[in-house]
């Protein structure tokens, strides 16, 4: 019995020695429905408890035996079990658990975590919808999409900036826009030029470049944790693009193009009941129709033959279509073609991409030419490394100016009724060496024509945008990565005032500027990760980091007056060249940093650091810590509802900073200035260096929760935010006793708190019809905490044309108020009316912000078997616009509201100073001009909105259809933007119609180019 015994034990060693000695390395990737690489993903041998688990890049490896069977497991993904056979390879794609809910996020730096894992609010946006009806600037398609996202665009025409604001302005002396990261990597969000109350053209920002083809999704971190790793530049959020990337599995050619017409849209609605003239007279020669050529203060219009600017004869009778006559219908065309694929070892894709816009103002309009390269590529099982570049060739032809009157085609808004915008036209005497065409008595308001047909304000950029990353995985579960990143853009600049313009010397022009410019972005970083799970229940990620940051500007201008040779515009051929104009400018920010996330089942602590020293600061003030700290608890794992699918609360805090929005402020420097008599001149600034200047500092807490009901047809996520800023850097006046007029000081305080809500619901899903919706809602309160201490409240940061009002900070208020001059009332609240029968101009005051503090957007989508409908809608409100339109059309008769008392002049209603009724008569002409002026209140209008902002209708073709063709895929869409406002409080402009994405001009307009409405359509082939 004892020797049986024996026996039987030795049978089973054996038995388990063959069993090892069968066992086989199985090796293999495991990755998304998307084709993304899943981190951490859990292994077993079936039957047993010998596992492992995925590393950073989705490959694993594990001794098995041929007859046994792997389980891969994933948090919001379904269970995987798949027989080994003879296999040593084994590839796996786990399908999303919708009842689980764990989509991977892009995070800060790159970093891909469990959404669910999550203690602050992330939203994200795939990039589909960005590229169906598209923006020249993909910014704008933003609009209404993301909850706590304020988007607000310049009318400047083609590839103009756009205003991005996340969860209200924390800054009011420097930027308050959100850091714009690329595949983890920041890049540069400049905005190179824009308008102000003297005019200017708006030259486009940093993300206007980038090719909405190319974007595989965006995803927006809106609160200060989310974005602390980032450290400084991410006070006010992130933006992080991800770009397209091939297949492991199969290679795709794909075709885009897209076909867009844009045509203004007349949002006036002026008078055309009395025409041209002055003094209610119509003109009765050339010189007096010139006079009044933008002016209507004439006589009632009765079709009579009357002299007009060009001393012909035309009717006196109202003339339609001057906006749509004037500006063109323009097409915008964009081609791309990628190609992408890969295999066991890695991935790539390439691009090409041109689009050719053609403004909607004639001879206007931009060229862009992109390619971009991804590939990733795994030299050995340990080493891996990415490869992302984009290289962007683009062309602005004549930028529009905006704002001011001078070479600003816009003033084509300000015809009088009777006046067709064609008897202006060429707007140049080609027998007179091309002598701009008078059009009124003011020299400086341009003739459009002369505008379109002479104006030079080009701009090109040539732009690198890239990354390189290396990888080495020494176990599945630690890693090291290096990667460096490179934005580099080479601009130039070329505008005149061109030969023949009215108001230059002589007639004779002027080079404006002749600038070239480069800016470069690096940043370098280190990064060591470690992701294990060490048992079911617990599991660890932790990551410390160092960052580099380079930032340098440079840029030489040449600009000088009256040209010799007519229409010869180069520096050599001025007759006065002014002095050479040299910038440069340079920050350097070293910084290190952790992050950790702990998590237990359905709890997860997250924690970061960063330690960031500016260059820009002085020596003993220059460094500052900045700590985060945030919390998960998915309740919905302890609960057994069959109605609530998922449910986590989530909390955090967050300590981030702030630099100076500009170098060389602690410090006295000199400026050399032209000589005299050929004897070097220098002066200093008139600013007093701050020696003890500091990084500000922004505190922020979130609360929030995101709910799952009924196997995910109903989704909520809510989130309230309370952001304090404290030694915000500010400049403050002192007196010239001095020897300087201001100085920069640590004294600003600003406050933001608000909800913001994001709904999604899906009402029908029936057979093959599916209605999808989501509804989001942001509701801001935003204070002006403290200034400068007090010297300098109000604070102005900038005007509109007429001057006599302005944008301004408030201590006490929201950022960017519009103030306004109100009427002069007495004590019961009666108007005060002058001697001369004109109300008076009361006290300054603050009217409004001009950036909205309630915002959001609703979207659809239907789709039923091959079609599919979507639509967008987006609001705003509770803003308020600062309008040189409505204040010009007050002095030029336009205005609806200027047709009473024309032929019986003006009694204002209110008291004079004694008390007494006022019964003084006023003409009209001399009463609408004189009140605008002191009453600026008039000029200030509700901006709120309701807009009609997207729709798209498309099919995607029968694959039986395709079947017999090299056609893997075709889908055609036929789209619109901006189809038509819904509500509004404007009568005589879209209340988007802004000059500046500066929040020192928040809200005003004036001088813009017409908002347009867009038709278009989308083809996509993807080849088999």
């Amino acid at each position: 019995m004892q020797k049986t015994l024996h026996l039987i034990v030795l049978l089973l060693l054996l038995c388990r020695g063959y069993s090892y000695a069968q066992a086989t390395k199985i090796a293999g990737r495991v990755v998304g429905s998307d084709n993304a690489p899943l981190i951490g993903v859990s292994i077993q041998v079936s039957g047993t408890s010998q596992g492992t688990t995925t590393d950073v890049t989705g490959n694993y490896a594990i001794m098995a035996p041929g007859n046994g069977s792997l389980v891969f497991s994933y948090v919001g993904y379904l269970p995987q079990t798949v027989a080994i056979g003879d296999r040593s390879t084994i590839n796996v794609v786990l399908a999303n658990d919708n009842k689980e809910l764990g989509e991977v996020v892009v995070t800060a730096l790159g970093i891909k975590k469990d959404e669910r894992k999550l203690g602050y609010a992330v939203t994200k946006v795939e990039g589909g919808p960005l590229a169906i009806a598209r923006e020249t600037n993909v910014a704008n398609s933003l609009e209404g999409r993301v909850a706590g996202l304020n988007v607000g665009g310049t009318s400047g025409g083609p590839g103009s900036s756009a205003r991005l604001n996340i969860r209200g302005v924390t800054s009011f002396s420097g930027t308050s826009s959100p850091l714009i990261v690329i595949n983890g990597v920041p890049m540069d969000n400049t905005v190179r030029g824009s308008a102000g109350e003297w005019g200017g053209a708006d030259l486009g920002d940093g993300i206007s470049n980038i090719n909405p083809d190319d974007i595989e999704n965006v995803t927006v971190l809106k609160g200060s944790t989310a974005s602390a790793l980032y450290g400084a530049r991410a006070a006010n959020g992130v933006i992080q693009i991800t770009t397209k990337t091939g297949s492991r599995t199969k290679t795709t050619i794909e075709y885009n193009t897209n076909l867009q017409f844009d045509r203004a849209v007349n949002n006036t609605d002026f008078q055309d009941v009395y025409g041209q003239g002055s003094q209610g007279l119509r003109p009765t020669d050339k010189a007096s129709a010139i006079v009044s050529g933008n002016t209507a203060w004439g006589q009632r219009l009765d079709g009579a033959p009357t002299v007009g600017i060009d001393g012909q004869q035309y009717a006196y009778s109202a003339v339609k279509g001057n906006i749509n006559n004037f500006y063109r219908v323009g097409p915008s065309f964009t081609n791309t073609v990628a190609i992408s694929g890969g295999g066991d070892k890695g991935t790539y894709r390439l691009s090409v991409s041109n689009l050719d816009n053609k403004s909607i103002l004639r001879n206007s309009g931009l060229t862009r030419r992109t390619v971009n390269f991804n590939t990733a590529y795994d030299l050995t099982k340990k080493l891996s490394f990415n490869l992302s570049a984009s290289y962007i060739d683009q062309n602005d032809q004549n930028r529009p100016q905006l704002s001011d009157s001078p070479l600003n085609a816009n003033n084509i808004l300000f015809l009088a009724p009777n006046i067709n915008q064609s008897t202006l036209a060429p707007g140049f005497d080609p027998n007179n060496n091309g002598l701009e065409t008078a059009w009124n008595v003011d020299s400086y308001a341009t003739n459009p024509w002369f505008v379109v047909n002479q104006f030079v304000n080009n701009v090109s950029r040539k732009r690198l945008i890239s990354s390189l990353s290396a990888r080495y995985a020494f176990t599945d579960y630690l890693f090291l990565q290096g990667r460096i990143g490179y934005d580099y853009s080479s601009d130039r600049r070329f505008g005149v005032t061109p030969y023949g313009t009215l108001y230059s010397t002589a007639g004779e022009g002027a080079l404006d500027n002749l600038t070239l410019g480069s800016r470069l972005e690096m940043n370098s970083d280190a990064l060591l990760s470690f992701n294990k799970s060490l048992n079911q229940d617990f599991s660890i990620s932790a990551s410390v980091g160092a960052n580099y940051r380079r930032n340098k500007f440079e840029s030489s201008r040449l600009s000088g007056g009256q040209f010799i040779v007519p229409y010869l515009y180069t520096p050599s051929n001025v007759r006065i060249a002014n002095r050479p104009e040299y910038q440069f400018s340079e920050l350097v920010t070293p910084s290190l940093y952790y992050t950790a996330d702990f998590t237990y089942r359905f709890l997860t602590l997250s924690t970061t650091g960063r330690y960031d020293r500016f260059s820009s600061l002085p020596n003993g003030n220059r460094s500052i810590f900045t700590p985060s700290v945030a919390g998960s608890f998915i309740f919905s794992d302890l609960l057994d509802s069959p109605a609530l699918s998922y449910g986590k609360l989530r909390a955090s805090y967050a300590k981030t900073s702030g630099e100076a929005a500009n170098p060389y402020l602690t410090q006295q420097y000199y400026n050399i200035g032209n000589p005299i008599n050929g004897v070097p001149r220098a002066n200093t600034s008139s600013t007093l260096p701050n020696a003890n200047l500091r990084p500000y500092n922004l505190r922020e807490f979130e609360i929030g929760t995101e709910l799952k009901f009924l196997n995910n047809r109903i989704g909520v996520d809510l989130a309230y935010f309370n952001r304090k800023t404290t030694g915000e850097i500010v400049n403050a006046s002192l007196s010239v006793a001095t020897g300087y007029e201001g100085t920069t000081v640590n004294l600003g305080s600003t406050l933001n708190r608000g909800v913001e809500l994001a709904l999604t619901l899906v009402p029908i899903k029936r057979g093959a019809f599916t209605w999808t919706s989501s509804f989001n809602f942001t509701k801001l309160h935003n204070e002006v905490l403290d200034i400068d201490g007090g010297a300098n409240n109000p604070l102005q940061t900038g005007t509109y044309r007429p001057m006599n009002a302005n944008i301004g900070i408030v201590k006490g208020l929201p950022i960017s108020q519009v103030r306004a001059y109100d009427y002069k009332r007495d004590a019961s609240g009666n108007v005060i009316v002058g001697a001369d029968g004109i109300p008076l101009r009361g006290d300054l005051k603050p009217m409004g912000s001009g950036i909205a503090n309630l915002y959001g957007g609703f979207n659809n989508d239907f789709t039923f078997k091959n079609f599919n409908l979507s639509f967008l809608i987006d609001y705003k409100f509770n803003n308020k616009i600062l309008s040189a339109t409505e204040y010009y059309s007050y002095t030029r008769g336009l205005n609806q509201a200027t047709l009473t008392g024309r032929e019986t002049g003006v009694v204002a209603a209110g008291v004079t100073e004694s008390g007494a009724v006022n019964t003084v008569v006023v003409p009209a002409y001399t009463y609408y001009p004189t009140l605008a002026s002191n009453v600026s209140a008039l000029s200030v209008l509700d901006g709120s909105f309701i807009k009609f902002r997207q729709l798209s209708f498309g099919y995607n073709f029968n694959q039986s259809l395709l079947a017999r063709t090299p056609f893997q895929n075709i889908t055609l869409s036929l789209v619109g933007r901006n189809l038509f406002t819904i509500l509004k409080h404007t009568d005589n402009i879209d209340p988007e119609n802004t000059i500046s994405p500066l929040v020192a001009y928040a809200g005003v307009e004036g001088g813009s180019l017409p908002f347009a409405r867009t038709y278009g359509v989308t083809l996509n082939v993807k080849f088999k």
